[in-house]
């Protein structure tokens, strides 16, 4: 048996606690955090935490005094515990709760915490590279909430339903001017004469935690990087690419539709970070 908490209290799951009303249901009115546990530690919580409040500043969201990240990592560890799991990914949703479009009744936020069971080759480079596909039917808008993980996420879920109709592994997602965002469930990165390329936030993509932690630490790596824009055009011509987010780290991609990628200087990118930060790669 799974539990999940809601508000404070844990409940089994398939319990049903939220109702008609709820804006989150109605509007997608809200934001979710997807964060690892393993080794007794929540890893990289302070930017997941970070990420959630300012998301919720965006959202103009009254955030209690009592509701703080200290409160809300004691409560995740609790239901970790309660559902027996050592290594996990968690859950935060965060929801306004009940209310029309123009009258919500309160601006307080709602909370979910879930939490699944992690298998033990999270944290190693996958063998197989993966298979992408490029998904154009709607496209990541440019605007001052883009770089939140906020619930209104159809781009993203009509993207992973495409990639699964084409047998891809996940599909890559355009912003509003053709060029490239991030993937359904991952920042990209690409890598072009020993340089790594990613798109800049100002080109839409979701503030990734691992994608912080990869720019942050991979000078020291040796390699240079720049954020900027790129063009489907660019992502066919490199060289290398790869994809990051906060539970599998680094996965690296075996081809774009017909056009196939190595792995080399992926490799060595992941066994420095794994050397130089084992407790967040490793």
């Amino acid at each position: 048996m799974n539990y999940f908490n809601f508000n404070g209290k844990i409940f089994e799951e398939h319990t049903a606690v939220i109702g008609a009303n709820n804006r989150g249901l109605r509007y997608g009115d809200g934001l979710f955090e997807t964060i690892k546990y393993k080794n007794n530690e929540l890893i990289l919580a302070d930017e997941h935490f970070a990420r959630v409040w300012k998301g919720m500043q965006l959202l103009k969201f009254d955030i209690p005094k009592l509701f703080t990240a200290e409160n809300l990592q004691e409560q995740i560890i609790q239901l970790l515990k309660k559902n027996k799991q050592t290594a996990a990914r968690v859950r935060l949703s965060v929801i306004r709760g009940d209310g029309g479009l123009y009258d919500a009744k309160n601006n307080t936020p709602i909370y979910i915490i879930q939490s699944w069971p992690l298998a033990d080759d999270m944290a190693t480079l996958n063998e197989n590279g993966l298979q992408l596909c490029i998904y154009t039917a709607a496209k990541k808008m440019i605007d001052n909430f883009c770089n939140i993980k906020h619930n209104n996420y159809l781009p993203y879920f009509m993207g992973a339903l495409f990639a699964k109709e084409q047998q891809c592994n996940d599909a890559i997602i355009l912003n509003n001017h053709d060029r490239i965002c991030d993937s359904t469930i991952a920042n990209i990165f690409m890598i072009k004469n020993d340089i790594l390329y990613t798109p800049s936030l100002d080109e839409g993509c979701v503030a990734g935690v691992m994608r912080k932690f990869i720019l942050q630490n991979i000078i020291s790596a040796g390699y240079s990087i720049i954020e900027t824009e790129i063009t489907q055009e660019m992502l066919l011509d490199a060289d290398e690419i790869f994809l990051s987010n906060s539970i599998y780290n680094i996965r690296w991609v075996a081809a774009i539709e017909a056009k196939k990628y190595s792995n080399i200087i992926t490799r060595k990118i992941f066994e420095s970070l794994c050397k130089t930060n084992a407790a967040v790669f490793c």
